[in-house]
């Protein structure tokens, strides 16, 4: 029978336990995209407290795609030291991070970048377009962006890639029909809409080879209207499967999909209702044999133990209950097996946006520091 402290592997890769840091905006970067001293220090807490795999907050392929500030970059060979600085760190506790890699597409931040976002097709707000349809020449250079990106995050010894293809950033604004409007090769059928993932796929196999992991993380649901389902996250999926991906995360939501946000509250009636994507997960075991890391809602060592023992997922992701104890996988390792004390009030986000860097505000409060 599976456990969750038993250690496993993703292509070669060694990793202790079945608990991975979900890729989360830590708002700790340098306003140039450079790693800091304070994000390294995050990131060996996390190795230290016991996280199996840390998977980085979403770091940009090209200056147009940066989401917002503080974020991590990765276009540009400057950024490759800092990034190899994070990494030692992290390996030095013992731990394994791999890199996210993104372009935030039509959430791209025009003020900081200075560009026009960009995106599948037009996306019309209440009294402007929020970004421009991409062409097929501005496509190809995205995908050389994600294999050049991944070429340094091998450079930077990083212990593979994570694809963020989900939450409504622009590679699952292509595979979402409510963004994707196109009538070309890249548009219509699931196929087309998940072509540029997979040519991403490729793009970062022909940089780095078949020995360097690359994951994926994509939406379960956008909870949209005539947006991403389960069943096109499937045959996503299934095609991904076909092309050698190594680890799929599933999460859900994008900006616009009211309470279904990424970070949205839990619920309060049973530990199975708080699971967010569970019967997403279910139907994915039924039909995808790749490795399933799955995030949102998991807050107990319980629910946790019973998701990998019941064959459910392979990896148990989480993002706001390690913001609130980075400690949290050792404490319940020692025997101490108390749920995550975390409310999911997202005040960690304020703190973030207001440039102090995410913490849980709560706990501060709560223990007067």
């Amino acid at each position: 029978m599976a456990s969750v402290f038993e250690s496993t592997s993703i292509n070669g890769l060694n990793i202790p336990n079945r608990f991975v840091r979900s890729a989360t905006w830590e708002g700790m970067a340098n306003p140039d995209g450079t790693c800091t001293k304070k994000l390294i220090d995050l990131m060996v807490q996390l190795a230290e407290g016991g996280v199996g795999l840390i998977i980085s907050g979403n770091t940009c392929v090209e200056l147009g795609g940066q989401a917002g500030s503080w974020h991590l970059a990765i276009y540009d060979d400057r950024f490759v030291p800092g990034l190899l600085e994070m990494t030692t760190a992290v390996h030095h506790a013992r731990g394994r991070v791999v890199l996210q890699i993104s372009h935030a597409g039509c959430q791209s931040h025009a003020e900081l970048t200075g560009q026009q976002p960009i995106g599948p097709s037009v996306l019309m707000g209440e009294k402007c377009a929020l970004c421009r349809e991409m062409t097929i020449e501005e496509i190809r250079m995205v995908v050389d962006a994600f294999g050049q990106a991944a070429l340094r995050a091998r450079k930077a010894g990083c212990d593979g890639v994570q694809i963020h293809a989900a939450h409504g950033y622009l590679l699952s604004e292509f595979l979402s029909p409510f963004f994707n409007k196109r009538e070309d090769a890249y548009g219509g059928s699931v196929e087309n809409r998940a072509r540029i993932v997979r040519e991403v796929l490729q793009s970062i196999k022909g940089y780095v080879g078949a020995g360097f992991p690359v994951m994926v993380k994509m939406n379960a649901s956008d909870y949209l209207e005539g947006g991403l389902n389960v069943e096109g996250m499937l045959a996503t999926a299934a095609l991904l499967e076909k092309d050698g991906i190594d680890a799929i995360e599933l999460s859900g939501g994008t900006l616009y999909s009211g309470r279904n946000i990424p970070i949205r509250a839990c619920k309060t009636e049973s530990e199975e209702d708080d699971v967010f994507y569970l019967d997403a997960a279910r139907s994915y075991r039924e039909r995808i044999a790749v490795p399933l890391m799955l995030v949102g809602g998991i807050r107990s060592l319980s629910m946790a133990e019973r998701l990998v023992r019941d064959n459910i997922v392979d990896y148990v992701s989480m993002s706001r209950p390690l913001i609130r104890e980075p400690g949290l996988i050792n404490r319940w390792k020692s025997g101490d097996t108390r749920s995550s004390a975390c409310q999911s009030d997202n005040l960690c986000f304020k703190a973030a946006k207001a440039g102090e860097g995410i913490y849980c505000v709560l706990e501060k409060r709560q223990s007067g520091k």
